[in-house]
């Protein structure tokens, strides 16, 4: 790894900490361990967050809920940010101002891992479970890898741990890039690439510019492990230094998948056959693929015949994460799946393909800045009927509803729920994927997803 983040020395003046959430206070807690006078704080003031700057100040960080100290984030040393924070806070342009240096929450821990192997997962859909399993697939070679980042566990948790682990899969997103300019992996992944976030992002060009700082660091020893059917991806790793190798899930490449022989390859062998996975849809291929082939260029002990033996069990042995098209269960003949973290267009998109059988969809929430137009054509031949609900559901039926039948429930997930039930016939699926984010009516995706999941076995 190169150099990272230079901490300013700890008698220059204490670290600012903005945000509070998993991230922000783990890195609070690992600056606090090493000897940094922090000050940590955060906009909110619910219960949740006024315990956590309860907890911090038992530690002896100054830190509080409900408001930020601007004066004092504007004398800081340095400004370190948590992901969920939006670049205009005012906190972090009172510190552009001052001309006090911004860092993430993955920059500072990074200064703190030592020699830790880490592969770092970016893209629009797809980085998570891609994380998950270059984790788990590691962890079956190796017995020491763990996954840090956006997939929930923050990289200062890690680091704050006495014994540091020899493989991290580290899921980057675009927000944690943003401010992460020294991020180095062993092996870079870019998933594929389509717009979102665009309630954050000025522009598709400005997210996009965030996802191409996964190769700022970018050598002639780099790898780079690329979706070879995205020409997005493609375009944006053009005239990157290092090596580079794509993935594919329809046409050779140094990973692929032959539908033919219904085999998924790596480095020109066979691996492991597509009805070993237990995952659903043509895009969870892709994710094993580019997993796959991650773990095998990054040390080439993971290219030899054993290692692939062990790399196409860990495949095998795999199963969907939760809310990333996890197949609740089915009743009285309907599959019920619940792919609440779909909260983009082109992640629902990639749902609605891979549905194997006449699907009643549930699409809603809060809108993003996206039309849901570019979803007609995978509705028009999967989806027998769509669910609106939320405060997107008026858009969702402006857009859709001259292609498949919508029916709209402005404020009742339950309800909303509740008519897909009864427009489902045995032979059918129920998806909750949703298109949008979750925060006009849940606290998270994962609370939408287990609304759901709860609702699904209601009558069972």
């Amino acid at each position: 790894m190169s150099p990272v983040v230079d901490l300013p020395p700890r008698a220059a003046g204490e670290i600012a900490v903005i945000g509070l959430a998993r991230s922000g206070r783990g890195v609070a807690k690992l600056l606090n361990k090493n000897g940094y006078h922090v000050y940590a704080s955060d906009a909110a003031s619910t219960a949740a967050f006024a315990a956590c700057a309860k907890d911090l100040r038992s530690l002896g960080i100054e830190a509080r809920a409900g408001g930020h100290d601007l004066d004092r984030v504007g004398k800081a040393a340095l400004v370190v940010v948590s992901p969920g924070v939006p670049p205009d806070a005012p906190p972090l342009a009172v510190a552009r101002a001052s001309g006090v240096r911004v860092a993430s929450e993955v920059e500072v821990a990074l200064h703190f891992l030592g020699d830790s192997r880490i592969i770092a997962v970016t893209g629009t859909n797809g980085k998570t479970t891609t994380t998950a399993l270059i984790a788990h697939i590691l962890q079956q070679l190796s017995g020491d890898a763990v996954e840090a980042g956006n997939i929930g566990t923050a990289l200062s948790e890690i680091a704050l741990a006495a014994r540091h682990p020899k493989w991290i899969a580290l899921e980057m997103s675009s927000f944690q890039l943003h401010d992460t300019p020294s991020l180095d992996p062993l092996v870079g992944v870019l998933t594929n690439l389509s717009p979102d976030h665009l309630d954050r992002y000025a522009s598709v060009d400005a997210y996009y510019a965030d996802k191409a700082k996964l190769f700022s660091s970018a050598r002639s020893s780099s790898h780079w492990v690329l979706n070879g059917d995205d020409a997005l991806v493609r375009e944006m790793a053009t005239g990157v230094a290092g090596h580079q190798h794509l993935f594919s899930a329809g046409r050779e490449a140094d990973a692929y998948y032959d539908s033919a022989s219904a085999m998924l390859v790596l480095l020109g062998k066979p691996l492991a056959g597509r009805s070993e996975l237990l995952l659903l849809g043509i895009h969870n291929v892709a994710n094993a693929l580019a997993a796959s082939l991650a773990v095998a260029v990054a040390d080439t002990s993971h290219q030899t015949g054993e290692a692939r033996a062990t790399i196409a069990t860990a495949l095998r042995g795999f199963r969907a994460l939760p809310h990333r098209l996890e197949l609740v269960g089915e009743f009285d003949g309907v599959q019920w799946i619940n792919d609440s973290k779909a909260t983009n267009v082109s992640s629902t998109a990639v749902a609605i393909d891979g549905m194997e059988r006449p699907t009643v969809l549930l699409l809603g929430g809060r809108h993003k800045g996206e039309a849901y137009s570019p979803l007609a054509n995978g509705i028009r031949s999967k989806v027998k009927k769509v669910i609106a609900y939320g405060e997107a559901a008026p858009l969702i039926e402006r857009d859709l509803a001259s292609h498949v039948a919508v029916e709209v429930h402005r404020s009742d997930f339950d309800a909303a729920v509740a008519a897909a039930r009864v427009a489902a016939r045995a032979g059918d699926a129920i998806l909750l994927s949703p298109a949008c984010s979750s925060y006009d009516m849940f606290t998270n995706y994962e609370e939408r997803g287990e609304r759901f999941r709860a609702l699904a076995m209601v009558s069972q």
